[in-house]
This record gives structure tokens, sequence and C-alpha cells, in this order.
């Protein structure tokens, strides 16, 4: 019963469109339904239900991991997204969006689907090596204008994290917003530079057909016009409304992501062992958060830790480490609080430096506790 329990609860992420669905017929105010419900109403629940610190056993972890019902729910979340984005399209172009207030809490709210959660099935399907999981992460990102992700992410990010030349990594005192310019421009950058050595590896000119970061650039646009043409074509006029609506929730969407990347690694270091190198990642160099509502919600993506040791490992069976930098709230709470800096750095500056001052603790009682890299 407590199987089939977890198992229901990852298909839990599908009331998040439900609720926008649903604001947006009632109309008016409750187009901050999702909202509300997101950064008021579950936050509480997620601190009363609290936190689930248990692992699959390591016997049963590879048979889990085959278990193709957990693939099903995010395959199932790929063509929701894509048909909730046609859905969006007509929504706006309907005329039932009367003022400004109501699309403002219609984009935010839709962006919590698009961005909240279609970004985390996106880079759960983008770490994956099977042709379909590519596939269904380009699908996607395409609907948030980020496709650059899985480039930057798997061969930029998972590379140099906890590191001060990775533009996904906040370094303590930085405030929210500073990051947001860093990462997203400074990861957009840095993925033409990883495509353009992939191709010189292979003795390929960088601005040909065969650049991935071309085809990411111009997808978007393209996806963007077919709603267009399309809600045209049914409302018999130009819906100029669906090109505002689709960037608007793409830009909310990416946010939401980098939101959670500064989350994730704030104030993060890793060991620099020689001038350029640093210690292997180890589960030492992620926020983690093993709150049970909300990984249900993200698909244990808050098992960070986890996850950048082992990127391929699927989100069932990823492990909580005791060890790891513990986070006080979930995401939907660390997220707010990170666009309040003062009370950010008031509560994550404190926790930082405890959480340092353990380890040093740690590694002058014991030789073997002072590098980690060799540990996990």
């Amino acid at each position: 019963m407590e199987q089939f329990g977890r198992k229901l609860g990852f298909f839990s992420a599908f009331t998040i469109p439900a609720l926008v669905i649903t604001g947006f017929y009632l109309g008016g105010a409750w187009n901050f339904l999702t909202v509300i419900f997101s950064f008021i109403f579950f936050p509480l629940l997620d601190a009363y239900i609290g936190i689930n610190t248990s692992n699959v056993p390591s016997e049963e972890a590879r048979a889990k991991s085959n278990e193709r019902y957990y693939r099903f729910v995010t395959y199932v979340w790929t063509y929701l997204q894509l048909a909730f984005l046609f859905w969006g399209a007509y929504a706006v172009a309907s005329g039932v969006l009367s003022g400004f207030t109501e699309w403002i809490g219609f984009i935010l709210s839709f962006a919590l689907v698009t961005g909240g959660i279609g970004i985390t099935v996106a880079h759960e399907l983008g770490h994956k090596h099977t042709a379909v999981e590519q596939l269904y992460a380009r699908l996607i990102l395409v609907t948030v204008c980020y496709m650059h992700f899985l480039v930057e992410h798997n061969r930029g990010h998972h590379v140099t994290v906890a590191t001060p030349v990775d533009p996904a990594t906040a370094r303590k005192g930085e405030s929210f917003y500073r990051f947001w310019v860093r990462s997203v421009f400074g990861g957009y950058i840095h993925a033409w530079r990883l495509e353009a050595q992939r191709l010189r590896r292979k003795n390929k000119r960088t601005m040909s057909l065969q650049n991935e970061m071309i085809a990411f650039a111009i997808l978007p646009l393209v996806f963007c016009a077919l709603l267009t043409i399309l809600t045209s074509a049914f409302f018999e006029r130009f819906t100029w409304e669906v090109p505002l609506f689709f960037f608007c929730q793409s830009l909310v969407a990416f946010t939401l992501l980098e939101l959670v990347n500064y989350v994730e690694h704030y104030g993060i270091q890793r060991r620099e062992i020689s001038p350029g190198r640093y210690e292997r990642v180890n589960p030492l160099h992620s926020w983690n958060a093993s709150h049970l509502l909300s990984n249900f919600f993200l698909f244990q993506l808050q098992r960070h830790s986890d996850h950048h040791v082992f990127a391929a490992k699927r989100y069932q069976v990823l492990n909580h480490y005791d060890e790891s930098p513990q986070l006080p709230y979930g995401y939907p709470t660390m997220v707010i609080i990170a666009l309040l800096p003062p009370l950010w750095f008031r509560m994550m500056n404190t926790r930082l430096e405890r959480w340092r001052n353990q380890l040093k603790l740690q590694s002058v009682g014991s030789e073997a506790s002072a590098d980690y890299s060799d540990v996990f």
C-alpha cells in the first residue's frame, strides 16, 4: 500500500495545470489561484507533512529504476505540456482575460506549470540517454524558449558546479537578481562555446546545421509562429496576444528555473586541489531538501546532492544524505525567500557558515573526512 501511495504521489504535479484551468474559467482574481496555492497553501502543507529521509534499499534500486511506471509519468507530462500550450494560446486569444491584472495572474500561474514543473521534467529526461527521453526533453524546453539548457546544464553546469567558473552556482552574498543576469546570459554564451568545442573536436564548422544551438534558437520561434497561425486561423484575425503570452510565460518559466538554481548551490564551493582543478563532485556540493510533498511535485529534484553525484540516476531512486547541507524548507518556500535578499542572506549565510564550520570540525577529528571526494 505504501508503494502504491508513493507511485501515485508523483502524479500530484498534475493538479497544478488543473488549478490554472479552473482559475481561468472562474475568471477575475481566480487567475491567481495557482500562485496562492503554490506559494501560500502548499508551503504550509509541505512543512506540516515534513521530511522523509528514507532511501530505496540498494538491493531494490536497480529494479525500481527499470520500472516503466516512473517513465510513464514523465512521458504523460510531456504530452500534457504541449497540449497545455495550445490551450493557453486559445485561452488568451479568446478575449476572456479582460485586464492587466488577469493577464499577470494567468501568466504567473501558467509558468508554474511550464517552468516550475515542466522544466523539472525536462531536466529529468534530458539526463537520460534514450532517444525518446532526449526528444521529450527538447519538446518541453521548446515551449519555454530554453533549449540551450540541455547543452549548458549537462556539459557545463555538471562539470563546473560549485566553482567560480559556473554561471549557475550562486556566490555567497550574491542576490538572486544579480545571479539571474549572470546565469541567464552567461549560461547561454557558455552553451555556444561548449557546442563550438564539440564541433571543433569533430573537425566540423561551428556555423553549420550540425550546431544544435542554431536549431535551439530557431525552434521556439517556429513553435510560437505555429501557435499564432493556428489561433489566427481559428479566430479569423491576427492573434497578437499569442506571441505576447508565449514569450512572457517563457520568461517567467525560466526565471523559476534560475530561482531553483540559485537555491540549489548558493555559497557552496568545491576545494581547489591545484590551479584550475577541483575536487570531485560529491554530496556536499548541493543543498538538499527531503520534504516529502514538494519532492512528489518536483520529481525528487530536491534530493539534488545525489543527482549531482549520479546525474543519470532516475528520480525515483535518488538518495537523501545526512552529510549534505540541508535547506530549512522545500523549494516552493525557498524561492520566495530568495526574492527577498535581506531575508535570504540572514537565513542562508548563517546556515552556510554553520555548515562550513561543522565540516572543519569533522575534518580535524578525522583524516578520512578531510577529503570528501574520496568518501562518496
